[in-house]
């Protein structure tokens, strides 16, 4: 078994060569995580909607309503269509800098914890791991 790094890689000079090369790939298509923990920094769980289920309905639903309304009046569906997806946006833009506000909250220096109480580094960790969840599924959906 190989050390690591806390980051689920080998430690630097601690391999060589192409077992080096094949760590590193396999270091990239992972990322750690806690011992059986699914829930980020903040109490938020780690790969939850963006958006509550009860509202992510009723998009769909007005989008439905939007579709069928086409065939009598195609420009006021399109224009429709275009309110409706701007609003979804700008309600997972509030989703998202809510969930960036948790993030910072779980490793940043607060007014009661101080700013020079140091953040330990499983908690960077996890936060880490939870900037990169909710990066990747902003941009792969």
């Amino acid at each position: 078994m190989m050390p690591d790094n806390g980051l689920g890689a080998p430690s630097t000079g601690e391999v060589s060569g192409r077992e080096s090369r094949m760590t590193e790939a396999r270091a990239a298509d992972t990322w750690p995580t806690a011992p059986g923990g699914t829930t980020a920094p903040g109490g938020s769980a780690t790969g939850a909607p963006l958006l509550p289920h009860e509202e992510t309905e009723q998009w769909e639903r007005r989008l439905r309503e939007v579709l069928a309304g086409f065939v009598d009046e195609p420009r006021q569906a399109v224009e429709e269509a275009d309110r409706t997806l701007e609003e979804i946006a700008a309600r997972f833009t509030e989703a998202v800098t809510r969930r960036r506000r948790t993030l910072r909250m779980s490793w940043e220096g607060s007014e009661e914890r101080g700013p020079a109480v140091e953040t330990g580094t499983e908690q960077l960790r996890l936060a880490l791991r939870d900037y990169r969840e909710l990066a990747g599924r902003l941009l792969h959906g």
